[in-house]
């Protein structure tokens, strides 16, 4: 049960990021921005980190290699969000989101470079899998042609970076510290950087300050914080080159749960990529 602890860490984070994207539209749709949704993401990670601390005794390392790796962690990922709001302003989503979904790629790379992972030829077939299955799942159809410079281009992949070393750096982190202080500080940087979402936000439109608005942000919100903390731990007990690509295919269940929510039917490039992504997952938990 040990061995496989790594595996219900991944499934947890890959089912609750998967309802967060089909529910994810929802605040916003109602009048409340994502640059806000992001700060009702910070704030729940809070009791998250508070709840994964005193699991552990409150025992929080404090050393400054712990202090600048859990930080650079946070600052990746946080950091990442709000740079991908900048790419979607300037950009269109379905080029961005492509290029961005390949962060696995870096992760992978990194993993097997640095910290010499390894995984069986079953493993690695479900990790190719699921790498074409992340390029299919986020495809969507061209709807306006592309104007202005290539800032857009050039924020993606700086997303796409930023999310890949990440993941890298939270397992390379691991070797010395706890996978509870990695999240605190995943926390806090997130709560640091939350003013940057607030300056980005468009305070000339109406905003639904409501129950539709931070209440339901937030209620949604903590299915995202939920599931990156039980990718500390997937990581933390698993191979990154094995974890990180299965819970980047969280958008299978985001695609069905649409299609039960909304009626929304999958077209065939995404029927072909969650049919990928099954198998994918399959051999990556042999």
């Amino acid at each position: 049960m040990k061995e496989r602890r790594w595996l219900a860490y991944a499934l947890v984070t890959t089912l609750f990021w998967g309802i967060w994207g089909a529910l994810i539209e929802i605040p916003e749709k109602n009048g409340f921005p994502a640059t806000l949704g992001y700060i009702a993401w910070a704030i729940t990670m809070v009791p998250c980190a508070l709840v994964a601390l005193s699991l552990v005794g409150w025992h929080l390392e404090r050393d400054r290699r712990s202090i600048v790796l859990g930080s650079l962690v946070g600052f990746l990922g946080a950091g990442g969000q709000l740079v991908l709001f900048l790419a979607l302003r300037l950009g269109p989503a379905y080029m961005v989101f492509p290029i961005v979904s390949l962060y696995p790629v870096v992760t992978i790379a990194l993993s097997v470079s640095f910290l010499k992972e390894r995984a069986s030829k079953k493993a690695w077939t479900g990790i190719a899998l699921a790498l074409v299955a992340i390029v299919l799942l986020s495809y969507a159809p061209v709807e306006t042609p592309v104007e202005g410079g290539s800032l857009w281009l050039i924020m993606a992949f700086v997303v796409f970076a930023a999310w890949g070393v990440q993941a890298y750096v939270m397992k390379f982190a691991q070797a010395t510290m706890r996978a509870e202080s990695i999240f605190f500080y995943m926390m806090a940087t997130g709560l640091v950087l939350a003013p940057c979402a607030l300056w980005m936000t468009d305070f000339s439109r109406s905003i639904n300050y409501g129950m539709g608005g931070p209440p339901l942000a937030m209620a949604i919100q903590v299915l995202n914080s939920i599931g990156a903390l039980t990718l500390v731990y997937a990581v933390r007990y698993g191979k990154a080159i094995i974890v990180v690509p299965m819970t980047s295919l969280a958008p299978v269940i985001t695609i069905v749960l649409s299609l039960i929510l909304y009626s929304v039917i999958p077209g065939p490039m995404l029927v072909v990529g969650m049919i990928i992504a099954c198998v994918a997952i399959y051999l990556m938990a042999e």
